[in-house]
C-alpha cells in the first residue's frame, strides 16, 4: 500500500509507534515483575515503574485527549507521583488500557487541520504536530526507563527484537 497523503503517513507513524511499539512494551515490562517491583523506588529521587506508568496515563491524555482532542483536562499531575502503592497491577494497566483507548479515539479522527492548528496543552501553545511528536518520544523514553529497570534488577534481555536481523542492510 503507497501513502502518498501526509497526514495518513503522519498518523499511520504515530499510531505504529504509540500502539505497536511503545504500549506493547510498556505492559511486557510490568509483566515481568512482582506488584511489589512495581512500586520500587530505587532512591527518594526516583520514581517507581507504577509511578511513570501513571505519569504516561496522564501525559498522554492531557496533551492528546484534552489538548488535542479538546477534552476536559482533568489531569493532577503531581498525585501521579505522590502515590506510593501498590495498586494492583491489573488496576494500574487497567488505567492505562483506558487512557490509550480514549488515545486512540482522538487519533483515528484527526484531520489536516488539528494537525496544523495551535492548541493549548499545559500552558503551552503547540501544533497538533508537535502534541504528537512530544507524546511519541515521551512515552518512548519512559517505556526506555522502565526497560532498564527490567533489565537491572530481573538481569533478562527483555526481547523486543526477538527473530529478527538487526544486522541486515
Amino acid at each position: 500500500m503507497q501513502i502518498t497523503d501526509f497526514t495518513t503517513l503522519f498518523m499511520t507513524e504515530i499510531h505504529r509507534r504509540l500502539f505497536e511499539e511503545c504500549w506493547p512494551r510498556l505492559e511486557k515490562c510490568l509483566a515481568q515483575l512482582t506488584e511489589t517491583e512495581i512500586w520500587q523506588r530505587p532512591n527518594e529521587n526516583s520514581n517507581s515503574m507504577g509511578n511513570i506508568a501513571l505519569h504516561l496515563c496522564g501525559n498522554v491524555r492531557q496533551w492528546v485527549v484534552a489538548g488535542l482532542g479538546e477534552a476536559e483536562d482533568t489531569r493532577q499531575r503531581q498525585q501521579e507521583f505522590d502515590e506510593r502503592g501498590p495498586l494492583p497491577t491489573e488496576l494500574l494497566l487497567d488505567k492505562m488500557r483506558e487512557t490509550m483507548n480514549e488515545v486512540k479515539t482522538v487519533l483515528d479522527r484527526v484531520k489536516n487541520k488539528d494537525l496544523v492548528a495551535t492548541h493549548n496543552v499545559q500552558g503551552f501553545q503547540e501544533t497538533g504536530i508537535a502534541i504528537l511528536i512530544h507524546v511519541v518520544e515521551h512515552y518512548s523514553y519512559h517505556v526506555g526507563q522502565m526497560t532498564y529497570f527490567v533489565k537491572a534488577i530481573k538481569n533478562m534481555d527483555i526481547g523486543y527484537y526477538a527473530g529478527l536481523d538487526l544486522e541486515a542492510k
